[in-house]
């Protein structure tokens, strides 16, 4: 570890705002899971403001291909399902957790499809249901065959749009949340927002609300090669960990298995190749075409996803290659292009035609599973402030995401948010307060993201090592060390920034954990550890010297829940 630990500011150098506006609830974000909660908050209080980064559309819902996981079927069950949720999470999820997302999920799934979500269906009008990874049951609805995320985000904006008019909902698109404003005893009341744009809405601005929902996603871009979107960066994640917000499971990333592979050197977002084609029979291989899951574990190439891309990483050491293959085309062409429309369309693109040869793999940054903590009703430990979606830590996912289990979280737990939020709001609670900006930072100039990137593969990718981290943790020191004058405010610079705390806190957790769990390898503890590490870690800031600290919880993530019409603090006790 670095001689000192790293220190983080309480706010990001910008300038001055220039424009305000006033809501009860900033709700940031424009995937699943703010697009529901804000659309839910709109019929039930006097103002929502919605944010986006840069258009409604551009999030990480629209590249979701699989599906959304629910249990639907008359043969199916919740109960099933959370035992799914429960392995794939390998020993870290919170039950309770659970329970919320898999009893109230298809409920929440046949109110999209209300709102004009359209699904596949079969001959009879029913949903067709298809398995994934880790799934016992077929549970996975797929709308477009592979083009889920894309119809979910539709349907959605479609509402959205249908309300424009309302006085009581605004949204602000190209608005990048740059930090959380917060009143002097740590309240949140609002965010600083930067906004491409013309006329008042310019530059930036402080936009006050009693309470903010962070649905900003996850920080893919912290990788060299990830499926997320360049919106990915760790905005909302960052901004709340300065505030004093507590993040939890932040070594958990997960690594998709099976993102096709263009080569040595490619970086940024990179062709997911959806879970589903396993699915429905495709069957990964090596360079001599040895199909090489069957016998690795029970459920073959529909293993979880961890156990998966290890597979894969073991295989690719083995042989001296940089990728394997998945091969589809024992499905047919016709069968293909049919489930699998964009998948083969952008293969094709990219030179490989699934139906005649194998598609090049290789695991890459696809989901953060830890993130800003939260209770059952996606509350956070400062008051006023709530998460949900990919930059949240419920608990659901564990060390591990189970397959299309994240759009369904979002959904489950936006509607909680509004839910509580209506109640809190109603009841005279979360005044509005002043707040404050006072000072900012050093910033991290824009063309050190590459060299960022590269530090967190190497050191902190899938597989790990005490050396490992230890060095990225070193490096990463290097950058924030770095002359603050050569960095402009703005939005690639804040970007950049965000992505080096996050970085830090990241690479401290992958050192810490001396254990296998979960979407990593620790060569150097090649095994889960139970008896040591059942247990999460959850960063804090501290508001004196600005080092975060680090606490070790050997119990459930999530929470009490309590009595949800009574006076309980859901913050007592979280630190």
């Amino acid at each position: 570890m670095p001689d000192a630990p790293f220190a983080l500011p309480r706010y990001l150098t910008s300038p001055a705002a220039g424009w305000t506006t006033q809501a009860d609830v900033l709700v940031v974000g424009s995937g699943i899971a703010g697009l529901t909660c804000a659309l839910r908050l709109r019929e039930q209080v006097d103002r929502v403001l919605l944010v986006t980064k840069t258009e409604l559309s551009a999030g990480s819902t629209t590249w979701a291909q699989g599906g959304i996981a629910a249990a639907l079927a008359p043969e199916d069950s919740p109960e099933e399902h959370l035992d799914d949720t429960l392995v794939a999470g390998v020993g870290l999820c919170d039950e309770s957790a659970v329970e919320v997302l898999v009893t109230e999920g298809p409920a929440r799934v046949r109110e999209l499809i209300g709102l004009g979500a359209r699904f596949d269906t079969d001959a009879a009008g029913e949903i067709t249901l298809t398995r994934e990874g880790g799934h016992h049951r077929d549970r996975i609805a797929h709308a477009g065959g592979d083009a889920t995320g894309a119809e979910i985000s539709r349907a959605l904006i479609a509402q959205l749009e249908a309300v424009r008019a309302d006085p009581g909902i605004e949204v602000i698109e190209h608005a990048l949340v740059v930090d959380l404003l917060t009143t002097a005893d740590g309240a949140v009341g609002g965010a600083t927002v930067h906004v491409i744009g013309e006329g008042e809405i310019d530059g930036i601005g402080a936009a006050h609300a009693r309470a903010v929902v962070l649905a900003t996603g996850g920080l893919g871009q912290i990788y060299s090669a990830t499926t997320n979107p360049p919106v990915a960066t760790g905005d909302g994640m960052a901004a709340a960990l300065r505030a004093g917000a507590a993040l939890a499971d932040l070594e958990f990333v997960q690594f998709h298995p099976t993102v096709m592979h263009l080569g040595e050197g490619a970086t940024g977002q990179q062709p997911l190749v959806s879970e589903a084609v396993r699915g429905e029979g495709a069957v990964l291989v090596d360079a001599e075409g040895e199909a090489f899951m069957t016998g690795l574990h029970p459920m073959a190439d529909l293993a979880p996803r961890d156990v998966v891309a290890r597979a894969i990483l073991e295989r690719m050491e083995a042989t001296g290659t940089d990728h394997v293959y998945l091969d589809a085309r024992h499905l047919g062409g016709e069968f293909l292009e049919r489930r699998f429309p964009t998948i083969v369309a952008r293969c094709r693109e990219l030179g490989i035609d699934p139906a005649t040869e194998p598609i090049p793999v290789a695991p890459a940054q696809h989901y953060a599973s830890g993130g800003v903590r939260t209770d059952l009703r996606g509350r956070t430990n400062l008051e006023g402030l709530y998460a949900c979606g990919e930059v949240s830590c419920t608990g659901v996912h564990g060390a591990n995401r189970l397959a299309s289990n994240s759009l369904l979280e979002g959904l489950v737990f936006a509607h909680r948010i509004a839910e509580d939020l209506t109640r809190r709001l109603a009841a005279g609670e979360l005044p509005a307060t002043p707040t404050t900006v006072v000072g900012g930072s050093a910033l991290l100039d824009s063309r050190h993201r590459r060299e960022l990137q590269r530090i967190m593969t190497k050191g902190v990718g899938p597989l790990r090592s005490a050396a490992s981290t230890e060095e990225a943790l070193e490096a990463l020191a290097g950058l924030a060390r770095l002359p603050g004058e050569e960095a402009e405010p703005g939005p690639l610079s804040w970007e950049t920034t965000n992505l080096l705390h996050l970085g830090q806190s990241l690479a401290t957790a992958a050192h810490l954990r001396e254990e296998t769990r979960g979407g990593h390898v620790r060569r150097d503890h090649p095994e889960h550890d139970d008896a040591q590490w059942s247990a999460h870690l959850v960063h804090v800031r501290d508001p004196h010297d600005g080092e975060p600290t680090v606490i070790r919880l050997d119990v459930d993530l999530a929470w009490p829940e309590g009595d949800e019409e009574d006076d309980e603090d859901p913050q007592e006790g979280t630190q």
